[in-house]
């Protein structure tokens, strides 16, 4: 029996340092699992490859088009002559081949669809960068929610353990009469009010994994937590207009809405180049037989070949071209306002961000000195209760009080965090060197 247990601490042992070898997924690598596994981001790459496709598409409205047409037929025909003449019959076969070949030489509209495409493309890549930096935005969020439930638990157990204590010396004091009843019911609402707390802090923690999961496809054994190097440090520059100015030429949402605005621009004009003339330079070869017949005679081949100019004038469409220019100019007016609207959301976000990034930082360190003098509230209650001047229910409210502040301090941190990415979202600059530089706060 001896000998099992000292096998079992071995085992147990060896599995504990098997466990500690496994190093915790830190952000980063959360981040470059979920560039893999994301289906929004997988998507947007998707539709960003899609709109690469219309630069080619807007480019062969400019360049030639040549098309090929072939046809053989077999003819059974039969004649009767009004004239009385003898009926005849023919059965012969027909063949012809033709090339074409157009050169469009004066269409404004193709041109315009062209400059349009050009645009199009812009609006795909800033639309799968801002998806790139929403990505960076989702991972960190998922991943501070969840170290923050985590902390919740830890605090939560922490609360349940402290009250459960209270509880029971409020019950010795009962028993030996110098507390009431009264102490004891008050210790047992707190501790199952924190049993409660701790079930509810548990299943949170269990939904901030299934969120990080839905990113990554898989929930890490373990993340990184937060190291004790972390300094909250304030924006560079630390000018909010700066940052306004910023994410207002570089924005990621702003390019999208002004690549919206000039291509609808650019729909007014192509639509009113529908009352305009084309021209096009057009070359044919026609290569064609036919077998001998009783009426076409002997067989024959033909070969015909031309080159010419085709001019085609739009007089009347019944109304048509006239209301797509109306629609297009709607449109046109609906772009110019989403813009502004853009512009001005990405302002405020930018304002918020930077707030969220300086208020942070004051309300770390106010929080950090909460923490000291609760914990120095908490010491100095139970000292007090010792020697009677202060009473159990006082305890209490100390322990509560320290637990939520060591809760809003771990909040304020992980808020912070977040804040300083979405600024730098928010100015269009946020890149993966940035996630580097937050993840650089955790422990390795």
């Amino acid at each position: 029996m001896k000998n099992l247990n000292i096998l079992t601490r071995a085992l147990f042992a060896f599995l504990l340092a098997v466990a500690s070898a496994v190093p915790a997924a830190d952000l980063v690598s959360i981040y470059r699992e979920a560039r893999t596994a994301d289906a929004v981001y997988a998507g947007a790459r998707a539709s960003y490859l899609a709109g690469l496709e219309k630069l080619p598409q807007g480019l062969a409205g400019i360049l030639p088009a040549v098309t090929l047409s072939a046809n053989t037929q077999y003819n059974d025909r039969d004649l009767q002559f009004r004239s009385g003449a003898p009926a005849s019959s023919d059965r012969y076969n027909s063949n012809s081949l033709n090339v074409t070949a157009t050169q469009p030489l004066f269409r404004l509209q193709n041109w315009i669809a062209y400059e349009q495409a050009k645009n199009q493309v812009s609006q795909a890549e800033a639309a799968f960068l801002q998806v790139s930096q929403d990505l960076i935005l989702r991972v960190a969020q998922a991943y501070f929610d969840v170290l923050l439930a985590e902390n919740n638990v830890a605090l939560a157990a922490a609360q349940k353990t402290a009250f459960s204590e209270q509880l029971a010396q409020a019950r010795r004091n009962f028993e030996v009469g110098t507390a009431t009843i009264t102490d004891a019911n008050d210790a047992q609402a707190r501790h199952d009010l924190a049993a409660s707390q701790e079930i509810a802090a548990q299943n949170d923690l269990e939904i901030k994994k299934q969120t990080l999961r839905q990113i990554t496809g898989q929930i890490p054994p373990e993340l990184a937590k937060l190291s004790s190097r972390f300094t909250p440090a304030l924006p560079n520059p630390n000018n909010m207009d700066n940052w306004v100015e910023q994410a207002s030429v570089s924005s990621l949402q702003v390019r999208v809405a002004q690549a919206a605005a000039d291509i609808a621009s650019q729909e007014v004009s192509r639509n009113r180049s529908g009352h305009l003339p084309t021209l096009d330079a057009v070359a044919s070869y026609v290569d064609s037989g036919q077998g001998a017949g009783t009426l076409s005679g002997p067989g024959f081949d033909n070969t015909t070949r031309y080159i010419g100019l085709q001019l085609a004038v739009p007089i009347y469409q019944g109304g048509l071209t006239t209301s797509k220019v109306r629609e297009a100019l709607a449109n046109q007016e609906k772009a110019r306002q989403d813009l502004e609207n853009t512009k001005r959301t990405v302002a405020l976000n930018t304002r918020s961000a930077f707030l969220g990034v300086t208020n942070g930082v004051a309300q770390i360190k106010a929080l950090e000195a909460a923490l000291v003098s609760s914990q120095s509230s908490l010491d100095s209650t139970k000292l007090g209760q010792e020697v009677g001047v202060r009473t159990q229910v006082d305890v209490l409210n100390s322990t509560q009080q320290l637990i939520s502040t060591r809760r809003d301090y771990a909040q304020a941190i992980y808020a912070y965090a977040i804040n300083v990415l979405k600024l730098k979202a928010a100015a269009g600059t946020l890149t993966e060197d940035d996630l580097a530089y937050v993840n650089g706060w955790l422990e390795k």
